[in-house]
């Protein structure tokens, strides 16, 4: 049974936890739809056995009943082409420790694709498995849409992996890997993932060759995990990418070269604007010791489409949160230093679910909810917020709150009054209070 892995803020479910066959049937629905194969017309397997037309998918659990086991893990490599002509999706669930899973991996894909097989295959799905050495000749998948190296700590990828050309979806997260080659902007890619762990350092063509970004990347959709310092091309190079739903950057500026870092800001706040599909937006920008930094944003108010909003970094002003479009549904504020009241400004926003204010993300010493605001919030999070001390609620305000979390505000010594008109809330969280706090005053128990 399908059952909910993790929530996001606003309550909505973010990941769920799938039974053994349901992640790889869904992996294949898109190929089902659009008839990416057909079995009687392929001219690689017209005069194959029937016998062998019965293995399209390989998920590798680690079951000696499965008859791959020995071709994975016992390095029977005898009668490949007997089995793995027509594999579509090959998924692999070996999240063992230590080199065995991935050497497993590595020598069964090069034997087969040496020997002809697994020429079909759509989807490959290595997620969890660590560090599997893709081979060389892993440009002969052409037919791959789907590459999914997700927590495999992997630290290179052949450079054969830019041929091909049909992938569209190349999952990196959660990797070592340091440095892509230019040739990956000349893909068709529409969803790539890069690890925000372990940044991803992206060389580009030289210009004026970069411009050409923009046309073999144009139907690109998600790019998540994007690394930008003083050297990463943006004007000229990045913001030809203007078709972007979702986008995930993460800014390091160098004590050396500010003033260059200011200029790659401004490109970026720049690149933002443009992207009028963009549906979610992680922005954060540190120093190169981890610390917070500055932020650039034009005004959002025709981003229709953004739903998500996440920012890590210092604000120049309050006023660009009442630049923020109606359509938010998540916000995440942090480090952004404002000084004034925040919920005076975003309180008119009528779809806005999920609000949470992060470490510094306000340094002033009051927090007033007016009646009627905040009509759609359901998740309300205030988190070392460390000048906060009062915060008033007043009647009618947060009619449809039902999540408070409070952490990490050592000069609230206690919670609003209003409090108790908030007849929607059903939990409350405390953490890390001073414990002057009553909340029984409000005859709501602490979790």
């Amino acid at each position: 049974m399908l059952q909910i892995a993790k929530r996001k803020p606003n309550g909505k479910v973010k990941t769920y936890r799938f039974p053994n066959g349901m992640r790889e049937a869904l992996l294949l629905t898109k190929a089902n739809e659009s008839r990416i194969y057909q079995v009687r017309t392929s001219t690689l397997l017209k005069t194959v056995h029937p016998r062998i037309l019965s293995i399209t998918r390989v998920a590798d659990r680690l079951d000696e009943k499965d008859i791959w086991h020995k071709h994975i893990h016992g390095q029977d490599y005898t009668s490949l082409r007997t089995y793995y002509l027509g594999v579509l999706s090959f998924l692999s669930f070996d999240t063992r420790e230590g080199s065995k899973p991935g050497q497993d991996i590595s020598n069964f894909l090069n034997l087969c694709i040496s020997s002809n097989c697994l020429l079909l295959l759509r989807v490959l799905d290595l997620e969890g498995v660590y560090k599997p050495k893709l081979p060389k000749n892993i440009a002969r998948l052409t037919r791959l849409r789907y590459l999914g190296l997700r927590w495999t700590y992997l630290e290179s990828l052949p450079s054969s992996i830019s041929t091909l050309l049909k992938l569209q979806t190349l999952d990196l997260k959660h990797t070592y890997i340091h440095t892509l080659t230019s040739s990956i902007w000349n893909m068709q890619l529409r969803h790539l993932f890069l690890s925000e762990t372990h940044p991803t350092r992206n060389t580009f063509p030289p210009e004026p060759l970069g411009i050409g970004i923009g046309s073999s990347l144009s139907d690109l959709q998600t790019l998540w995990g994007l690394f930008v310092d003083q050297e990463t091309l943006v004007k000229g190079g990045l913001d030809k990418l203007v078709n972007i739903r979702k986008l995930g950057i993460a800014c390091q500026s160098k004590s050396l070269q500010q003033e260059a870092m200011e200029s790659q800001l401004n490109a970026v706040a720049d690149w933002i604007a443009k992207l009028e599909y963009l549906q979610s937006l992680k922005l954060k920008s540190r120093d190169e010791a981890g610390r917070a930094w500055n932020i650039r944003l034009k005004s959002l108010k025709n981003h229709i489409n953004l739903t998500d909003l996440y920012l890590l970094g210092c604000l120049s002003g309050s006023s660009i949160l009442s630049q923020f479009p109606p359509s938010l549904v998540e916000l995440t504020l942090s480090h952004s230093k404002l000084e004034e009241d925040p919920m005076q400004i975003l309180k008119d926003l009528p779809n806005l679910q999920s609000l949470s204010l992060l470490a510094e993300s306000y340094v002033g010493k009051i927090l007033v909810c007016n009646s009627e605001s905040f009509p759609q919030l359901n998740v309300l999070k205030v988190w070392k917020l460390k000048q906060l001390e009062k915060w008033n609620i007043e009647v009618e305000a947060l009619p449809s709150l039902r999540q408070l979390e409070i952490r990490s505000c050592p000069n609230m010594k206690k919670l609003p009054d209003g409090l108790r008109h908030v007849y929607s809330l059903l939990e409350l969280k405390l953490a890390n209070m001073p414990t002057e706090i009553n909340t029984y005053k409000h005859n709501i128990p602490p979790k």
